[in-house]
């Protein structure tokens, strides 16, 4: 090994899969966990604290999921990566942490072993995608074609994806407007530009959609 060290964030919302996974990260000598977030919001606020080499995020989080916060770490800080840790294998979740930013993407069964080749490949500047969530759509993205036209949600732009996400979380139009530190009529312009866009017509459809796509999981 080299004497170069990776330092990683943590973002699981489960406290005992985080310190089992710190505990066995920082046994390899060129990898230091400096945090551990249990939100997206807390992912977002300490990726940008920390300067974390690479944050290994879990993709259904509350407090703003691992897509969005992957979103907003990859603008804040480009050089920050992030490789996701997800129970979920649908395409589209796939799908959209990769347009998202993320620099790799591994089912929450994966081995250890894995896991830290992704991480050192991650910091490398290089990608890694689990072999079992490879399909034709998602070999298509990485070369660089976008099937844009199996996404439900391709129509949306990022602040509505944010806000299709919270409202599928159960927050209401005021809450979204303090979280996101935007006015109510913002917010109420964002919701119907969704449901134009998607040709949706109530919260229940917009919520199963945001489930559908992987943007939001009953899991909460």
């Amino acid at each position: 090994m080299s004497g170069i060290v990776t330092t990683i964030l943590l973002a699981d919302d489960h406290a005992l899969l985080r310190a089992g996974l710190r505990r066995l990260l920082e046994e390899e000598r060129d990898l230091h966990v400096v945090g551990e977030a249990g939100g997206g919001d807390d992912a977002v606020r300490l990726a940008c604290e920390l300067a974390p080499d690479v944050v290994v995020m879990d993709v259904d989080m509350p407090g703003g999921n691992g897509i969005l916060a992957t979103e907003w770490i990859r603008r804040r800080r480009p050089a920050t990566q992030v490789v996701a840790l997800s129970v979920h294998e649908q395409e589209s979740v796939v799908l959209q942490m990769l347009r998202a930013g993320a620099a790799g993407f591994l089912p929450k069964d994966c081995a250890f072993t894995e896991l830290v080749h992704a991480v050192r490949l991650a910091a490398a500047g290089q990608r890694y995608l689990s072999p079992r969530i490879v399909s034709p759509a998602i070999s298509r993205l990485l070369a660089g074609q976008d099937p844009r036209d199996d996404d439900l949600l391709a129509v949306l732009t990022p602040r509505e994806r944010e806000v299709l996400a919270l409202i599928a979380d159960g927050l209401g139009t005021r809450d979204i407007a303090d979280r996101l530190c935007i006015s109510i009529k913002t917010v109420e312009t964002h919701r119907a530009h969704i449901m134009e866009k998607t040709e949706r017509r109530s919260v229940a459809e917009l919520t199963k959609l945001a489930i559908l796509t992987g943007l939001s999981s009953l899991e909460r």
